[in-house]
Parts: C-alpha cells; structure tokens; sequence
C-alpha cells in the first residue's frame, strides 16, 4: 500500500496519516512515514516527544550525505541525477510505535524550481519508497504533487486530499485532481475532517463527488487537545480512532 496524504496546512492531514500508519504498523505490516511536509510534525503525532523530533536532521539537511551521494561539493558543481539511496528509509528512519519515521525536509528556493542536489536526493528518495514492494508507505505530503515525478506519482496506490468542509478546501482537492490527472494519475480521493454537524457533511457531499469520497472525521477536542500536548491522537481519541478504523478499511476494500 502506498498513499500520499494531502491537502491546505491545518485541515488535519498528520492525523490521518499519523493514525493510518499505526493501525497498519498494529497489523504487524512494516510501515514507513514519510513527512515530506515543509511544516515537519509527524514525529510528534506518532508519538514522539518535542526533544525527540527536534533532534532529527531532515534528509535534505545533511549536506555530507547529499554531497557523498551526488558527488555535488563547493569545488564540483556537477552531480548525479540519480545517487544511490535505496538504504536511506532504513537508515535514517526512526522507529516509533512500530511505524518508520523518515523525516524529509524541503528544499527552500527562491524562484519556482530547484534542480539542485537536494532537489534531486529528495526524488530519489521518494521514487525508492515505492519500489518497497512489500511494505505501507504513507507520504505527508503538502498542498501539491511537486514532489513527485511522474514515473513515482504512477506507482502510488491512492493520493488522499484531506479538506475541511469550505471552499478553499475544495479548491484544494480540485487543483491536486487536476495536477495529478496532468501526470497520469486519476486515484484521488478525499477525505473530510473537521466536520461538525449535519450541515458541514452535506455541504462536503455537494461538492464533491460520491466514489471519490472515503470517508469523514469529526471535529474533536480530544484531538485538538492532543495537538496542544503534543501528544498522539491514535493514544488520545478512540472517536476518531474508530473514524479512520474506517477510512482505512474502505482504503482496503479499493486495494482489493
């Protein structure tokens, strides 16, 4: 299984992919979370503590690791298109309640692109991720598919839009479908969180057609109050926990 988790920052996208990949990780699956968000918290909703996420390097920091793997330095500016980086996930993950958590950074740039090493070392990675035949691999991913070559974008199972129940995220989901049916890929699917009552649902499922909706998440203190502890919501929630136990299983069922 391999999923890359979108949507606007704050909608709820690190819940689900957090509380996704432990359930799987209950499984006894091998699963590897990606956070390929510029805003890095993963770490902290699987359940690792605020020193413990502020310790991990992203891979686009390590400068010895990029320059040795693409051959890049301040005397070479040449560099690999495609360095070698099949054993990075293993090696530089951190386990955390059964799930691999590999913490990829960004790329800050100050025009619309970067061909750079750590451009390149980023899509490398992400492209070895789905080669991982046997394992589940969830991408936090943020508000685009720029991340993804056309070729790795292929190989994903499913991309999953999270919104919230307002125009801006619709928006959201409407220009990642369309950005992802420009690379050849037409499995996006939505899922709503932050839904409060009988009015939000069905504002949602006016907007957004029936086969290309998983499921919805209900607005939760005790997943807000988690956010604020800094705490897991798969240990904090069984509301929503139960929510995504079903989000999951019609994930499932699409697989099968």
């Amino acid at each position: 299984m391999k999923l890359a988790i979108t949507g606007k920052g704050g909608v709820g996208k690190t819940t689900l992919s957090s509380t996704l990949a432990r359930l799987y990780a209950d499984e006894g699956r091998t699963v590897l979370a990606a956070d390929v968000d510029p805003d890095a918290n993963l770490g902290l909703a699987l359940g690792l503590s605020e020193e413990e996420v502020n310790s991990i390097v992203p891979i686009s920091k390590m400068r010895t690791l990029v320059e040795e793997r693409t051959g890049a330095n301040d005397a070479n500016k040449f560099f690999k298109l495609n360095p070698q980086v099949s054993d990075i996930p293993d090696k530089y993950s951190r386990d955390i309640n059964g799930v691999k958590l590999l913490v990829m950074g960004t790329v800050e740039t100050g025009g619309s692109g970067c061909v750079c090493p750590e451009h390149v070392m980023l899509k490398s990675i992400l492209s070895a991720l789905v080669f991982r035949k046997d394992d589940v691999v969830i991408m936090d991913m943020e508000a685009g598919l720029e991340h993804l070559a056309r070729g790795t974008a292929s190989m994903m199972d499913f991309f999953i839009v999270v919104i919230e129940p307002g125009a801006r995220s619709v928006q959201t989901y409407e220009n990642v479908k369309r950005l992802a049916h420009d690379i050849g890929v037409d499995r996006v699917y939505v899922v709503a969180n932050k839904i409060r009552d009988d009015e939000d649902r069905a504002f949602v499922e006016s907007r957004i057609p029936k086969e290309d909706l998983l499921g919805f998440i209900s607005y939760n203190s005790e997943v807000i109050d988690a956010d604020r502890k800094g705490l897991s919501p798969y240990d904090c929630s069984s509301t929503a926990l139960e929510e995504i136990k079903a989000i999951k299983a019609a994930l499932d069922n699409l697989k099968d």
